[in-house]
């Protein structure tokens, strides 16, 4: 039998929000197949050689990949996410190396894989609570600046009071973007030769953006997230919504 990571109940949770999508039926091995679909994530091995104690391994991928294209292992991460602290919001953004098997998808969009100096990448855009839980996220091409989606990300929040942002996040667009949804801004600024702002930070605060890093080391301990070997991008952020998925569940059981 191989190692599985879920528990009865918390297994019993995850059912119950997946069927109140109405879109899957109460099927017995639905739970080897979705531990199946952890394992794969855990491991990044191809889905060929997954052990046969999960199912027959094709049986598991088109399970995944109907769940992908129905949204629902990305529901499962935005329903835990709803016990978020939104006090301090933490945004930042992590490159991801895309395997090679992972480009050449048929389809006329870039899949939000990018070339840049590391070769194909993709970059996660990230924005975790006060507690340094993940609330939400997007991805995009490894080439692109982490300010390109912190709109994106904040517009997704629930409520805003504080941004918590690096240098990456400099820009007076978005400082004045967060003041009008009614939050303020810790972002630091880049080295212009001037120190305007600097007095007044919160640099206290500004310590904790440790926070949305250490979200990050937890979800690259899995080799399909630490490494993109999925050529669709909703695949792919599939993926990372389990990865983040299994970050909320200790807070319910």
């Amino acid at each position: 039998m191989p190692r599985t990571i879920l528990t009865d109940i918390r297994w019993e949770l995850l059912l119950q929000i997946m069927k109140s999508t109405g879109r899957i039926y109460n099927k017995s091995e639905h739970r080897m197949t979705f531990e199946g679909i952890l394992f794969r994530m855990r491991t990044g091995i191809p889905w060929r050689d997954l052990p046969p104690g999960f199912g027959e391994w094709s049986s598991v991928y088109r399970r995944f990949n109907l769940w992908s294209k129905k949204g629902i292992l990305n529901h499962l991460f935005s329903q835990l996410a709803k016990m978020a602290d939104f006090e301090w919001v933490f945004l930042d953004g992590s490159i991801i190396r895309a395997h090679q098997h992972s480009t050449g998808a048929a389809t006329n969009f870039s899949e939000q894989i990018g070339k840049s100096r590391g070769g194909n990448t993709t970059k996660i855009h990230l924005a975790v609570d006060s507690g340094g839980l993940p609330i939400c996220f997007d991805l995009s091409e490894g080439q692109r600046n982490d300010i390109v989606l912190a709109e994106s990300l904040v517009e997704q929040l629930g409520e805003i009071d504080t941004i918590v942002c690096d240098k990456g996040y400099d820009s007076e667009s978005f400082r004045v973007f967060v003041q009008r949804k009614g939050g303020k801004t810790v972002i630091a600024r880049r080295n212009y030769g001037q120190d305007i702002g600097k007095d007044t930070m919160d640099w206290c605060l500004y310590r904790y953006r440790h926070l949305v890093e250490n979200a990050f080391a937890r979800i690259k301990h899995y080799r399909a997230i630490s490494s993109r070997y999925d050529k669709l991008e909703r695949n792919y952020a599939s993926m990372v919504s389990l990865a983040f998925m299994l970050m909320w569940l200790p807070m319910y059981c």
